[in-house]
């Protein structure tokens, strides 16, 4: 077992953020031990976490993004993934805490990378400033778990609205006991039934949900590019491919 070595502390409005490294990996922990990413050092962009994997499945469903928006960055390695393997041109990260992208680049790994741009706040404030996009991941976690942007219907509504024609947003919920997203009474209402469900064994169900009504979920064309794309990862998503549902 490899010794748990701190790299930095950093105590700011919302609490402590710290960054460990064990072995060949470093983990982004906030408040007493709750982690919120984990990077392979040799590795940036590689996605250790199931979650992370079936997000970038689900920016699959997109045929050619050319600009993303991330409301949540954590050690940026999803980030990191989405400039490597999508033709992304733009990239624009919301994140609440300065501190966190400023210890990405320092001890995650985190690129300087000319097409991203990190913006310092809360999303659920920002996402109206924020330029239309491909696609939109959500991912607003704290150490006490999902931020309120979770489960608020004018924000996630907004969040689908700010989608470019044919764009995807791609949400990280978290589920409750029995399985499903939590708010599902929620997501059902707002998206019209209309999304997709990937459950993990993190415990959490990633959501894909399109644009607009018109768009569906293309199993075929989706296996065709994670298998294209499994040699450059260095694994495959299909067994994530298997479980993506319906709105339950």
């Amino acid at each position: 077992m490899s010794e748990e070595r701190l790299l930095a502390e950093v105590h700011d409005d919302f609490g402590v953020i710290r960054v460990y490294e064990v072995g060949p990996y470093r983990i982004l922990e906030f408040g007493e031990a709750v982690e919120q990413s984990c990077v392979f050092s040799a590795d940036p962009a590689w996605l250790e976490y199931d979650y992370t994997r079936a997000m970038l499945l689900g920016a699959l469903c997109h045929e050619a993004p050319e600009n993303a928006l991330f409301l949540g960055l954590g050690a940026g390695t999803l980030t990191q993934a989405c400039l490597k393997f999508l033709p992304l041109e733009d990239v624009e990260v919301i994140e609440l805490r300065p501190d966190v992208p400023r210890l990405a680049m320092e001890y995650l790994g985190l690129s300087d990378d000319p097409r991203l741009y990190v913006r310092i706040g809360d999303a659920v404030e920002l996402l109206d400033s924020a330029e239309p996009a491909d696609l939109i991941f959500v991912d607003l976690y704290t150490d006490h778990g999902p931020g309120v942007g979770h489960l608020a219907w004018n924000f996630l509504g907004a969040c689908q609205k700010r989608l470019s024609p044919g764009g995807w947003l791609v949400i990280n919920q978290w589920a409750t006991d029995d399985g499903k997203p939590l708010g599902a009474a929620l997501l059902r209402g707002l998206f019209h039934r209309h999304y997709w469900e990937c459950p993990v064994k993190e415990g959490n169900v990633i959501l894909f949900v399109p644009a607009n009504l018109d768009q569906q979920l293309d199993r075929e064309a989706l296996k065709a590019k994670a298998d294209a794309l499994a040699p450059s990862l260095g694994y495959s998503l299909q067994s994530l491919l298997d479980v993506v549902r319906e709105a339950s």
